[in-house]
């Protein structure tokens, strides 16, 4: 980001503009919604801006830009639509102080004046940051077609109402007043006044809240693969108690207010432990909280979702699953291959490569037999003890195993290599984020490559 987003106070404040023509106007329509103090230097105005002037709207200095002119403004734009004159008026402004603005000329411009929809008080910038103006204008477009026209109108009354509403407690209470107001179709400001004081009798008798845990799958990590369900989720929590492994990108959903608390997991190393997760989803959700727990993944693979519920109903609080996608289903995707396939095998096995114990033991003899694929999570520091119970079992060496470190995000990587090659290949590759390790399954182009070995071996 290389525009920081504000919205800046001008009421009462200056802000100049150099220029006469249609640059100019475009800028001076939009500053004519703003309470600042305007002030126009043109030898040529529109007579448009003429006509303001005459309205007592802006002040007209009827001359091209000299120093001091600028003095004590806040924003300054320069559009004379002359190249050599903007830069000129520019560096004057830039000497008096003021934030300065070159239309259309992103780089020498201090800030940027974004696309807006306006329904004053509530205002919504759109920025690119000069990338694509035409997107701008798209988002623009869309917004506007959501936004309610009387959505001003609900706003001002409802900034004065403010007072009153602050009769009930700070926190989820007051959210949920306001919600129900902006929820309604309110068209007359006697309306909305009689909606507010019905709405807030109603939230003042209410009985306090119950709260409520939902156990949210984030997926594997790229935020497209995370499910509408999901995203409702973030948007109304109040509390957000998530995994080490949940991309940084999915923890921007969350809403602003979310209480954001890290319940970090990491195989043979610093953990919090699952009594202290339990007791934090619990304790908010007495509390009233709306408390998204949100695990990487799927939270029914390898999630220890039923210990989280066992403590949610042993304290009488309710609680609902969110699925979301396993990294298995994404990281088999990156590889052009399916988990089954006729002919190959009928099944799949999801098994971990280590448990609270240390490593996972399983039934290798079966995992052992032709054509068995399995999909082995946290199995990164198994890996050796993995390599040698396949091989004891009778796996043959040269079986296919690929492994997907960072499944579905920008940094994936995948390792095509064999089961007798499992270690050292891991050790010499470094993995440094999550990796998933798949047992009879090549990437589809490591697969044409070692059957076209087999033909040229033949011949």
């Amino acid at each position: 980001m290389k525009h920081f987003p504000i919205f800046m106070a001008l009421e009462g404040h200056r802000v100049v503009v150099s220029g006469g023509g249609e640059a100019a106007l475009a800028k001076l329509r939009l500053l004519l919604k703003t309470e600042a103090r305007l002030t126009v230097i043109a030898a040529n105005a529109a007579p448009e801006i003429a006509a303001w002037a005459d309205e007592e709207r802006l002040t007209l200095i009827n001359r091209s830009m000299e120093a001091g002119d600028a003095l004590c403004a806040r924003l300054f734009y320069a559009a004379n639509e002359d190249d050599a004159e903007d830069a000129r008026v520019a560096d004057l402004a830039h000497r008096d102080g003021a934030l300065v603005n070159i239309v259309d000329n992103l780089e020498d411009s201090q800030f940027i004046t974004p696309a807006m929809v306006d329904r004053d008080p509530v205002v919504v910038a759109i920025g690119t940051e000069g990338a694509a103006p035409v997107l701008a204008r798209a988002i623009k477009k869309d917004i506007e077609e959501r936004l309610s026209p009387r959505l001003g109108l609900m706003a001002r009354i409802g900034k004065a109402f403010r007072a009153k509403a602050d009769a009930l407690p700070f926190g989820l209470k007051r959210r949920e007043f306001w919600a129900d107001y902006y929820n309604k179709d309110i068209a007359t400001e006697a309306q909305a006044q009689e909606a507010l004081d019905t709405l807030l009798g109603k939230h003042l008798n209410a009985q306090a809240k119950e709260g409520h845990v939902e156990l949210v799958g984030a997926g594997p990590g790229d935020p497209d693969l995370l499910t509408m369900k999901a995203r409702k989720a973030l948007d109304a929590a109040d509390v957000v108690i998530y995994d080490r492994l949940v991309a940084p990108e999915i923890l921007e959903l969350a809403r602003r207010e979310a209480v954001m608390l890290s319940a970090g997991k990491e195989g043979f190393g610093p953990s919090v432990t699952q009594d202290a997760i339990n007791e934090m989803i619990v304790s908010h959700a007495r509390a009233g909280a709306h408390v998204v727990r949100l695990k990487s993944g799927d939270p029914t693979v390898f999630g220890r979702l039923d210990e989280e519920i066992e403590a949610c109903e042993a304290s009488g609080v309710a609680w609902s699953i969110v699925p979301g996608i396993t990294s298995a289903s994404a990281a088999v995707a990156s590889l052009g291959q399916s988990l089954t396939k006729r002919g190959r095998n009928s099944g799949v096995r999801f098994i971990t490569g280590h448990d609270t114990k240390g490593f996972a033991d399983h039934d290798w003899k079966t995992l052992a037999r032709e054509g068995e694929v399995a999909a082995i999570y946290m199995g990164k520091k198994s890996a050796r003890f993995i390599q040698g119970r396949l091989l004891m079992h009778g796996v043959d060496a040269a079986t296919p195993v690929t492994v997907i470190e960072n499944a579905s995000r920008p940094n994936q990587r995948i390792l095509a290599t064999c089961l007798g090659e499992l270690e050292p290949t891991l050790s010499d590759a470094n993995l440094s984020g999550p990796a998933l390790v798949f047992l009879g399954l090549a990437p589809r182009a490591a697969m044409a490559a070692a059957q076209q070995h087999e033909l040229e071996a033949v011949s």
